[in-house]
Parts: C-alpha cells; structure tokens; sequence
C-alpha cells in the first residue's frame, strides 16, 4: 500500500505540474518558495526559508526541476509530516493550482465541489507512478461504486464498449479526462446532478475519509438519562455524533479499540432496538431505527473491532492494495510470456537457419529425400509449456500488449508446425 507520503505526493505533483507553464518539466524558485510556504503551514510543519534558498544556491536564478524540488521536498517537508493536518484543506490548496488550468468546468453536469471530490478519488485510485493515471480496472470499480449509490444497474457491456472506443494503447486516463467522464453522464443517464453529487459524495466519504457506516440514532445521556437523536459518523478508530448530518455541531465521540464490546439489548424504557456499546471509559446505550438498522451497526462495529485488534487497515484500502498487487503480479507474467516466446522464436529462426544449410549443402535434397520435418524437441516443449501458460489465464485489460503476444504466438506456432 502506498505510504502516506506517497498518498501526500500525488497532489504535490499536480501542483507543480500547474506551475510548469510552458511544460518544460522546471518551475521558478519565487514560485516553488511560495509553493513550500503553503505546504508547510498546511501540514503543519515549521517553516525554513533559509533551508529553501540554500538547497538551490547552486542553480542560480534558473527555474528548478521536478527531480531538484523533491530532495527537498522530501527532506525539510514531508518527512517531518505527524499527521496533524486537515486532509481536505491540504487537498483544496494543490486543487486550486491545477483546477483552474485543467478544469473544462463549461461543459461539465458537475460542481466544482464534485469535481474536486472525484480529483481526490483520482489520487487515491490511480497508479504510484508518474504522470498519474486510473487504469482501467480502478475506472470500473469507481464507476460500479457510483451507479451503485444511484440505485442504477451496472451494464459490464456498456463498459466494455467504452473501452473498445478508445486508443489500442491507452493504458487509463489523468484525472482531468475521469472528471470529464463521470461528468458527461454516459454512465448516469437518467440520473438528475443532485442524485449525481449524492453518489459521488457518500464515495468521497467511504474512500477519502474512511467513513465506514453513518445515520441517525439515538443515543441515551450519561447524566440526565434522556434520548436524543444525533447522527453518528463510524470511522476506523472512532465513532462521533453531531446535532445534524450537516456536521457543523459535534457533540461527543467513542474511541474504539481492540478491547470494545458492542451487544444488542433487550427493549426497555419505551425504546426498541437497542445496543450497548463498552468502551474503557464508558458504555453507551444507541437505539436504532429497526432490527435491520441495529444488526448492520452492530456487525459494522464489530468488524472495525476486529480491524483493530488485527492492526489491519480499512476493508477499501486493503482491497486497493490486493487490486494492485494483483495487476503487478499480471504484469509480470505477462512479461514472462514475451519474454519466453522472444526464446522460442529465436530458436526457431535459428533452426530454420540451420536447416536451410542442410538443404544446401545436399545439393537441394532434404534429409536424403525424407520429407518429414524434424520438429526441435526443445522448441516444441518451449511452445507448450507457454501455451498452457496462456491458456490459464489472460493478463489484465489495462496490458494491451497481449493482444499483439497473442498474434505473434500463433505466428510462431504456424512456422514450427509447418
């Protein structure tokens, strides 16, 4: 999984790559100085400007790289990162850089707010590697979350026709062109951009905000003893309530740990539905809406529990992280596969070689006049062993490269066999 300075990085990048007018890959000093200024009280890191002008005293008054920037970058900012910082706010400041450059806000059915939310979602989604892009896989679970939210049936056709659309060598697409895609409607037609923002909102909140579960419940005090409604917001460490799902007026939280219990009770005091939830501190007794309602809050609790005591990280990230692993382990035996059929062909170049110089040197007859070929044994156990590597399983659509290993398999296969 990516490092948190990595999940830091992916805006950064966005940023410079705005201040890079005239794309040649350097960016002023005065700018970059400003730049680093807002990172630091962002991420609530100390200041050095003394630091800055000595890291790059040696590049004169010239623009300075991408490659220049990040050993300072790395060095005076982002390792001394504790984690105390207003993710969003971090967020919205590489936003405004690059928003206002990139962004065809005229033709889009999105706002501004949405348009940012799916730029973060970009960064969380997309590939550690630079220029940033989703793969193909990442764009359909985005969008198979999306039209889920929005209560519409997801159409795998429709996706796959989108995909055949495009380039034969497109690898994903920058946030820019995600944006543009979510934003056109062609998987949410029908849909108003209320129910639209709706959807791409409670996304946001699941996988940029490691929001587990949220609704309104109601909660008994701890010293008057009286009911009161609050929405509660279930993270991977915390439960918190607020007045409103607004969350502008927080009224308490729950920290949870691999020591919380969470039951369900019996009715009593004219409230049905109940649940208690034991902390070290104190116990909290929730009602719920339903028995449906209690059950999915009770099991939602439970499994965060679980998380906890295993030091394991929330079910969306860890699912990212095995999505990616296992592309790369795609990858690479996609690789292997060309790499093995490069093998084969170059033996069988060789031996057709070979067998040309027999022809030859025998005045035009082949073998003695025997006209059955001599299949190279090792050639033949080289092509099997690789065609039952690809009859297992095929590589990942975003390695377009298959398609061509699987042209020239068969070429080889026709020249071996003839």
């Amino acid at each position: 999984m990516g490092s948190p300075k990595d999940e830091l990085l992916k805006p950064i990048w966005h940023a410079f790559t705005a201040l890079d007018l005239d794309r040649s890959g350097k960016v002023s000093k005065s700018q970059l100085k400003v730049l680093s200024h807002n990172l630091c009280t962002l991420l609530n890191v100390p200041h050095d400007p003394v630091a800055l002008e000595e890291h790059f005293r040696d590049d004169d008054e010239g623009p300075v790289s991408n490659q220049g920037y990040m050993p300072y970058l790395n060095r005076f900012i982002l390792e001394k990162v504790q984690g105390n910082f207003d993710k969003i706010e971090f967020n919205k400041m590489c936003w405004t850089l690059c928003a206002r450059k990139n962004l065809a806000r005229n033709t889009l059915l999105l706002s501004d707010d949405d348009a940012f939310k799916v730029w973060v979602i970009f960064n969380f989604l997309s590939e550690d590697k630079y220029p940033l892009v989703i793969v193909p896989e990442e764009i359909e679970y985005l969008l198979k979350k999306l039209t889920e939210v929005m209560g519409l049936g997801w159409h795998q056709e429709q996706f796959e026709h989108y995909k055949i659309s495009l380039d034969t060598s497109w690898e994903g697409l920058s946030a820019w062109e995600l944006i543009e895609l979510i934003g056109s409607g062609r998987f949410s037609k029908g849909m108003d951009r209320q129910t639209v923002s709706m959807a791409i909102n409670e996304v946001f909140n699941e996988l940029i905000l490691d929001v587990l579960k949220q609704g309104y419940m109601w909660k008994k005090g701890h010293k008057r003893k009286n009911w009161t409604e609050r929405w509660f917001v279930l993270k991977p460490s915390i439960i918190s309530y607020y007045v409103s799902e607004d969350l502008k007026d927080k009224r308490g939280e729950i920290i949870l740990d691999g020591n919380c219990t969470v039951e369900a009770l019996p009715d009593k005091d004219g409230k049905k539905c109940l649940f208690l939830i034991k902390s070290l501190e104190k116990c909290f007794e929730i009602s719920a809406s339903d028995k449906k309602k209690r059950q999915e809050w009770i099991q939602a609790i439970q499994t965060t529990v679980n998380l906890l005591r295993l030091s394991s990280p929330p079910p969306h990230k860890e699912a990212r992280q095995k999505r990616k692993e296992l592309r790369q382990k795609l990858q690479a035996e996609q690789e292997e596969l060309e790499r093995q059929m490069k093998e084969l062909q170059v033996a069988n170049e060789n031996k057709q070689k070979e067998l040309e110089t027999v022809r030859k040197s025998r005045g035009g007859r082949f073998l003695n006049g025997d006209r059955h070929t001599v299949q190279p044994e090792g050639n033949l156990q080289i092509w099997e062993k690789i065609k039952a590597s690809a009859t297992r399983g095929s590589c990942s659509s975003s390695f377009r490269r298959g398609d061509q290993t699987s042209a020239d398999s068969n070429g080889i296969a026709r020249s071996i066999q003839s």
